[in-house]
């Protein structure tokens, strides 16, 4: 079968006009990593307000040397912008049924896993252990398919978490921004999306088959959410699958561009890397080490100083909870990535991928706290 063109948009997909996908694309391009120099660095470092090319610089292979001197920095606006604190939350997959081929991930509509979706007795059943735990900000996650999980069965979980928690958030399949409108007025206030790699022609290769194939559609979901009255959207690439430099540099400014177009906007980061699937045990983040992890989220936190930045459980403990003294904001307890987990002895449906951090939530409770850090469940009054 011919595949259709990835930067054409399908029947139904809404086009906003936006011109933010051509400011990424034609700013990521100009991206060298290897032009910045230390000065560079030196010169961004000293600066109250980085620009886009200050980002550049922070994030190229000159900015290594200065990983000491960028998680000073970053932990000065952290703690001016966010005090001591810590949101938690805790991801809550409903469905991994998925439509898609994309070859790194365990959800692949080809790969040979247990299929399941949960219905809304077993939705309320994991809520509520959820909830027990003291937990109020809830994520919740579905694979790609409109037909096993369409916007009305996503609406109805927003119905029943909203009775369980004072934050919901969303990382479901792009949809159009009246599909967002009514999932907002179904109680969901956050909307996070990865473009995986903004690498138009990598996307392609990764890519195959599903709607997620369209590039420029996914783009521009984040904007389209906001239209929908969203209150915040989440930004993020799958570090390894391409030019990490560049992919990271897109999701920034990507995030740049629509604080600046919707200054009401909350922002927050993402910084996943690749892990091990069901499907394939050999997928890794390649040259992403952690090091240069690290120097990718300070270099969020000084480019955006006030936006959220989140370190998942691909990641080791350890590393999270130096992360959060450092510069990331926001951290999942109690992860279960299957499906039905958190209400039975043993999960539905296979998960995603693999996870470094199994810690629950007191045990992620308990080693913030030691750090001087203090966990928050939420810092919203509804009234």
């Amino acid at each position: 079968m011919e595949k259709t063109n990835h930067m054409e948009y399908l029947p139904g997909m809404e086009n906003i006009g936006s011109e933010i996908q051509n400011k990424i694309m034609e700013m990521t391009a100009s991206f060298n990593s290897g032009d910045f120099t230390e000065e560079d660095v030196c010169r961004a470092l000293e600066k109250d307000v980085c620009s886009p090319r200050d980002f550049m610089a922070l994030l190229s292979p000159a900015g290594e040397n200065f990983l000491e001197e960028m998680a000073v920095k970053a932990q000065k606006e952290r703690t001016a912008h966010f005090g001591n604190s810590v949101y938690m939350f805790t991801p809550l997959y409903i469905s991994n049924y998925c439509e898609n081929g994309c070859v790194y991930c365990g959800f692949n509509c080809k790969n040979k896993i247990r299929r399941a979706r949960l219905n809304e007795a077993e939705i309320r059943a994991e809520m509520e252990n959820i909830a027990a735990t003291g937990l109020t900000e809830i994520l919740l996650l579905t694979g790609e398919s409109r037909k096993y999980s369409d916007v009305e069965y996503i609406g109805n979980a927003c119905k029943i978490a909203s009775e369980y928690f004072k934050l919901v958030g969303l990382e479901i399949y792009p949809v159009n921004s009246e599909e967002y409108k009514y999932l907002h007025e179904c109680g969901a206030d956050f909307v996070t999306v990865f473009q995986e790699t903004y690498n138009p022609d990598k996307y392609d290769v990764l890519h195959p088959v599903g709607s997620k194939r369209v590039f420029p559609y996914r783009v521009n979901t984040q904007e389209r959410a906001v239209m929908g009255g969203m209150r915040g959207v989440g930004f993020g690439a799958l570090l390894g699958l391409d030019d990490f430099r560049r992919d990271a540099f897109a999701a920034g400014y990507h995030a740049y561009l629509i604080q600046k177009k919707y200054p009401h906007a909350e922002i927050a980061l993402s910084c996943p890397r690749l892990r091990p699937t069901k499907s394939d045990g050999n997928i890794n983040p390649g040259d992403v080490d952690e090091r240069r992890l690290l120097q990718i989220i300070c270099a969020y936190r000084i480019f955006l100083p006030y936006s959220g930045i989140t370190v998942s459980t691909r990641e080791r403990a350890e590393f999270r909870d130096n992360a959060m003294k450092i510069a990331a904001t926001k951290i999942s307890a109690g992860v279960d990535v299957g499906i039905g987990g958190h209400s039975t002895s043993e999960d539905k449906g296979d998960g995603q991928f693999e996870i470094s951090d199994p810690r629950n939530f007191d045990e992620i409770y308990r080693a913030l706290s030691s750090k001087g850090l203090q966990p928050v469940m939420h810092d919203y009054i509804y009234v």
